[in-house]
């Protein structure tokens, strides 16, 4: 099978040490399958092999640049018996990120330029395993009723903002909103669920089956209408609209017309939206239970399509991580999300590498390159070429695992994937010339 060894093979050594080494990693190939050498030396990628370097074996293994997610929930400040800074860029590195998006459904919300403070200097003090970039909120405490200082964010370098997990529903203030991040190349990232059709206790997307199961129907039209009313709002305002979690084939026609119009929008899909269905929730687990929910099979198909044509930008996780107690309670009642970051890389590859519909070369693009570009974030998703950072992931096509809920850096165990055989493609993650994360050295 194909691997990599490290000529250090100290432990100790594959961890973050606060200083930059210098590597050969060798016989990888790029996302084009072109096999060369790479060479490291202090966090950059450069044309000739730095003396004393150590050699990482690479024979067999893809090197890609480095992930970002556009959708990550680390819980801190507020929730850390679920997730933290320390437990959340362990399982992104883990997972291949070099870089995730904090969304800032945290307590206190990242809805000013003190909540951005804290966060960039806690990740500091972690040290975090992956760069952590706020997200900031669109509105003050999330609650939708007037902007918080997103011109103050802005000016610490925020670029991105969100009242994920709960959806901006007044239009008045998602102009505004627009209006606003328009003045600097901002971007709004909106959660698209029209509470008044889709309530927060909704969980079942199927009429039948909700009926069946005794369940509050979360349909398709709570989505697509509100991003119908946003990219007309973007329009207006120049701005640059980011739909989370794209579940439905109304929302992809929407982004599409959209699109063909010039209108400045992008879209991510979630890895369980393009592998997990609807009759999961039959089960009863609320491992299952998600924000917007599973679909049908006939949606799935219809997200992959649009992910490979390129109608929806980028793959974002959403990784949700939740402590049992909030799950394990009826399934209206439980906490919606799922972890996401360590299996994503291998859910991609199962549902659009292996099926045809992708190459490496995409997965790139709608894993790193894109993402990093909806954050403005100039040192990830870069190609690796000399004078680049080395922000990179090993990669092994071939290799499988069934997943254990238990095998994680995660806080949580509400994983959608255990139990089931995916790709666990994995071996290295680099960052800044740093090794995060090797599977033979796992933690």
């Amino acid at each position: 099978m194909p691997g990599y060894t490290i000529t250090q093979t100290d432990a100790a050594a594959a961890r973050p040490t606060g200083h930059k080494r210098a590597f050969i990693i060798a016989g990888a190939r790029g996302a084009d399958g072109r096999g060369r050498d790479l060479y490291v030396r202090d966090g950059v990628l450069v044309d000739t092999a730095p003396p004393g370097a150590e050699r990482l074996d690479a024979d067999g293994l893809i090197v890609l640049p480095g992930l970002v997610d556009p959708h990550t929930h680390l819980r801190e400040p507020g929730s850390t018996a679920a997730e933290t800074l320390t437990s959340g860029t362990a399982a992104a590195a883990r997972g291949g990120f070099t870089a995730v998006l904090a969304m800032p459904n945290t307590i206190p919300p990242t809805h000013g330029p003190a909540e951005v403070d804290w966060m960039v200097r806690r990740a500091v003090w972690t040290p975090a395993r992956a760069q952590v970039v706020p997200v900031g909120a669109v509105t003050h405490e999330r609650g939708g009723k007037q902007l918080a200082d997103i011109e103050g964010m802005a000016r610490r370098g925020v670029r991105v903002f969100s009242d994920d997990g709960f959806c901006v529903m007044d239009p008045r203030i998602m102009r505004q909103a627009l209006a606003t991040v328009a003045l600097f190349d901002g971007v709004i990232a909106q959660h698209s669920q029209d509470e008044r059709i889709a309530p927060p206790e909704a969980c079942c997307p199927d009429e039948a089956l909700a009926e069946r199961l005794g369940l509050p129907v979360w349909p398709s039209v709570a989505e697509s209408t509100i991003v119908a009313r946003d990219v007309q709002l973007a329009a207006e305002a120049g701005a640059h609209l980011h739909v989370c979690h794209v579940s439905c084939p109304e929302t992809v026609e929407i982004i599409r017309w959209a699109k063909k119009r010039g209108i400045r929008v992008t879209a991510e899909v979630t890895p369980h939206h393009l592998l997990l269905s609807t009759d999961k929730l039959a089960t009863g687990d609320t491992t299952y239970r998600v924000n917007p929910p599973l679909r049908p099979a006939a949606d799935i198909e219809v997200l992959r399509a649009a992910l490979a044509d390129g109608t929806i930008d980028m793959v974002g996780t959403d990784h949700a991580p939740h402590t049992a107690q909030v799950k394990n309670r009826p399934m209206p009642q439980a906490r919606p999300g799922m972890t996401g970051l360590e299996q994503a890389l291998g859910v991609v590859v199962e549902t659009m590498v292996l099926s045809g519909r992708m190459t490496w070369t995409d997965v790139a693009r709608v894993m790193s390159a894109a993402p990093a570009a909806l954050a403005h974030l100039t040192t990830q998703g870069r190609p690796l070429f000399p004078g680049e950072p080395a922000n990179l992931v090993l990669v092994d096509p071939a290799r499988r695992h069934v997943v254990d809920r238990d095998d994680t850096a995660s806080r949580s165990r509400n994983n959608p994937y255990h139990g089931r055989l995916l790709p666990d493609p994995v071996q290295l993650t680099m960052r800044g010339g740093m090794i995060t994360y090797t599977r033979d050295a796992r933690g």
